[in-house]
């Protein structure tokens, strides 16, 4: 099943000078981009980002703490096509609390940041990256950070045997 998903590196990622080899490990499993910017969040839109359905399962509190890191600085949005890409890159970024994930992830390999210690200093947990869960989540997610015209149709030549019909 061809599926896409949103992937967010946040101001963390930035800050640390590694969005090329974030992307590149996505590149080398084969996933499309189809949809790549650079852009600063508008608090109404990581608000649309970080919904209240958020709130509801982690309280406000913490919601309220991963706007204000969203917002903090500089972000890379990218859509990202591929055969059951939501579970692959899922699996690529790691568990959400970066000491849990398990080292060759993205997060494992480049985070160690606890949820303890975020909610000691009262700051949202700066994990590097966002991948949506689930088709519903990032059909919804990619609407926040993409028009429809933001996104291309990309078949690469390699892919016409592989995963399309």
């Amino acid at each position: 099943m061809i599926q896409r998903t949103l992937v967010l590196l946040k101001p963390d990622a930035l800050d640390r000078g590694i969005v090329g080899e974030v992307i590149t490990r996505f590149e080398r499993v084969g996933a499309n981009m189809v949809g790549l910017k650079l852009l600063v969040s508008a608090e109404d839109t990581a608000k649309l980002h970080y919904t209240d359905d958020l709130a509801r399962r982690r309280g406000e509190e913490v919601r309220n703490r991963m706007i204000s890191m969203l917002i903090s600085g500089p972000i890379v949005a990218i859509c990202l096509e591929g055969v059951e890409i939501i579970e692959v890159v899922r699996k690529m970024v790691g568990a959400t609390e970066p000491k849990a994930a398990a080292p060759g992830t993205i997060r494992g390999d480049y985070a160690h940041v606890s949820y303890q210690h975020a909610d000691e200093k009262g700051i949202g947990v700066f994990n590097l990256i966002h991948a949506s869960d689930s088709q519903e989540s990032a059909d919804s997610e990619i609407g926040v950070w993409f028009k429809p015209e933001e996104l291309c149709v990309h078949h690469p030549s390699y892919t016409k045997f592989t995963i399309r019909d």
